[in-house]
């Protein structure tokens, strides 16, 4: 008996340091990893680089460029001050699109909207009768926005549909419309192409001016964010903890990249990549930012956060800028995730910041804006309203996105 008790002891033991080394193995393999300045990393590719648009349009898309870097020519610094506002009745929590003299953006229960950039007054409105967690891309006559099932809106029931629907900008009329699995993908467009994704985990390249879907591609889990392009290809982030890079021609994998393990399930990416640099960037459920190389899916940094990081990132002077649910917004080295400077914001971060002259703006679930210096991360500007991506602008104005308003705003000096 004593033997045999002895040989339990022995055994539980084994078992113990076996579970002991694994817990410390997944956790080491979960570490940050410290990047290169000089793997992976291409100085030339810089996201200050002048952006052309097609004439009269101002914000093409969420996170204003194809690489949806974030970072905008704008010249308006705070102090602003107030010059319009318009109601939206319901949670406005993806950002406009800005052309011709008008914004187009769509509430959480569906409704778009174009308001006037001068006056904030409507010039129309469509309701979809679906829910919706994205914003508008314009190109052309036409807006595109994604939708989600139709009502109740926190449905995650299988077989639900989604929409991906394009408007006339002129007068709100549906062009064309076409059925997917539910979307908040923040579409793309690029050279009469439209990509997006729906939480079937497919990824799709649509005729921009048809609908035709030109390629399909699958992947493990839910597709979320948006996608981004750069250098021929696509880059989304899925639910099945990795990050592609499609071929935007056909739809052929170029790499599949994975989040790091660790304890329990490994990220899943929610947040939009943003591509600069020659890297991937990009946020995950798992706390950590993201670094990838472009072309080689190699996994080049990673820093965590404390949080979730469902905040797409913004990429400006070798600095990348991401909120986190642990309340604290950080700027990180681009080639080394080294932390430059950290701001407490004393409150959940979801949304995605906006670089416009030297000055980052982001938002906090507790409704409230902040600027920073973003060489220092010092505070020089707050509002009190603001939820998610609060900031786009055009050459006259600043447009904030509160909870459920959106707000015109000028220089403080500016008549």
């Amino acid at each position: 008996m004593k033997k045999l008790l002895l040989g339990l002891v022995v055994v539980a033991l084994l078992a113990a340091g076996l579970g002991a080394a694994y817990y410390f193995y997944k956790r080491d393999q979960a570490g940050d990893i410290r990047g290169s300045s000089t793997r992976e990393f291409v100085t030339t590719d810089v996201p200050e680089k002048p952006v052309e648009h097609a004439k009269g349009i101002d914000w093409p898309m969420y996170g204003y460029d194809q690489q949806r870097t974030r970072v905008a020519p704008s010249k308006l610094r705070p102090p602003f001050r107030r010059v319009w506002w318009f109601g939206a009745r319901s949670l406005l929590e993806f950002p406009p699109a800005i052309g011709f003299g008008r914004l187009y953006f769509t509430s959480n229960q569906g409704v778009t909207f174009a308001v006037g950039a001068h006056n904030g007054g409507r010039a129309w409105r469509h309701f979809s009768g679906r829910c919706t967690a994205s914003g508008p891309a314009l190109s052309g006559r036409l807006v595109f926005q994604v939708f989600l099932n139709k009502r109740p809106c926190n449905s995650d029931k299988s077989g639900l549909t989604g929409q991906v629907v394009a408007y006339y900008n002129g007068s709100g009329k549906v062009r064309w419309a076409k059925t997917i699995g539910p979307s908040e993908t923040s579409p793309l467009v690029k050279s009469g192409h439209l990509f997006v994704g729906d939480w079937n985990g497919d990824v799709y390249s649509l005729n921009a001016n048809t609908g035709h879907i030109d390629w399909k591609y699958h992947t493990g889990g839910k597709v979320k964010g948006g996608l981004a392009f750069a250098n021929g290809n696509v880059y989304a982030g899925s639910y099945d903890h990795h990050v592609y890079c499609l071929r935007a021609k056909d739809g052929k994998l170029v790499w599949r990249a994975s989040a790091q393990a660790r304890l329990g399930s490994a990220a899943n990416f929610y947040s939009t990549p943003a591509i600069a640099y020659g890297r991937v960037y990009i946020g995950g459920t798992d706390g950590k930012v993201y670094s990838y190389g472009a072309t080689t899916g190699n996994l080049l940094w990673s820093h965590d956060t404390g949080g979730y990081v469902y905040s797409s990132p913004a990429v400006w002077r070798q600095r990348v800028f991401a909120g986190s649910y642990s309340g604290k917004f950080f700027a990180f080295d681009a080639a080394t995730g080294d932390v430059r400077w950290q701001f407490d914001a004393h409150a959940q971060i979801s949304g995605a910041p906006t670089v416009l002259d030297g000055i980052v703006y982001f938002a906090t679930l507790d409704t409230r804006t902040y600027a920073l210096n973003a060489l220092t991360g010092k505070q020089v500007w707050t509002y009190p309203d603001g939820q998610y991506s609060p900031i786009v602008a055009d050459k006259q104005r600043v447009y904030l996105i509160g909870h459920a308003r959106l707000y015109g705003l000028v220089p403080r000096h500016k008549r």
